[in-house]
């Protein structure tokens, strides 16, 4: 009853936005200015694709705890992309979803939270997920879209390496 409600409902035709493209548009990175032309797209709706609510707390989570990035400046910008209250924000998880993703997490070896943007995918977004997350090519039956150019996904992995090398160096240096 409640995936035929779901689906008798809220549709995104254009699939489901991992928390990977929000991460990339909180901070400056070479994967900043196409996220800051896709993720529009998507709050405007002219690309009917859904950004669940858990990945925006996901990616304020990875961006502050991870990334180490100033949590007022990216509660900013969040709540500046929250305040739009886009058609494109998925509020909803349900409980079935969360055992679900549980369940079968195993069966593709991904994390409990990208099997539930993979169920959600299936469920409400065409089979589609918008990432550049390897992880999410192993399951079958998904369709995934990387947003960005691969060039540019490289350098971002590769400013991220720096980005840790410098913390890192940070970190061992004693203070006087």
């Amino acid at each position: 009853m409640k995936s035929m409600l779901r689906e008798s409902w809220l549709y995104y035709p254009d699939g489901v936005v991992d928390t990977c493209v929000i991460v990339v548009s909180l901070f400056r990175n070479p994967l900043h200015g196409k996220a800051m032309e896709f993720l529009p797209e998507v709050l405007k709706q002219r690309k009917k694709a859904a950004i669940p609510l858990t990945a925006v707390m996901g990616a304020f989570h990875i961006t502050t705890r991870y990334l180490r990035l100033p949590v007022r400046e990216v509660r900013r910008i969040l709540l500046g992309m929250l305040e739009t209250r886009s058609r494109a924000f998925y509020p909803y998880i349900f409980i079935d979803d969360v055992i679900n993703s549980l369940e079968y997490v195993t069966q593709y070896d991904v994390k409990p939270w990208d099997e539930y943007i993979i169920r959600l995918a299936k469920s409400i977004g065409n089979g589609i997920v918008y990432t550049f997350d390897k992880e999410f090519e192993k399951v079958k039956d998904l369709r995934v879209i990387n947003p960005f150019p691969e060039e540019l996904v490289k350098q971002y992995h590769e400013h991220i390496r720096k980005l840790w090398q410098q913390r890192k160096k940070q970190a061992n240096t004693p203070s006087i």
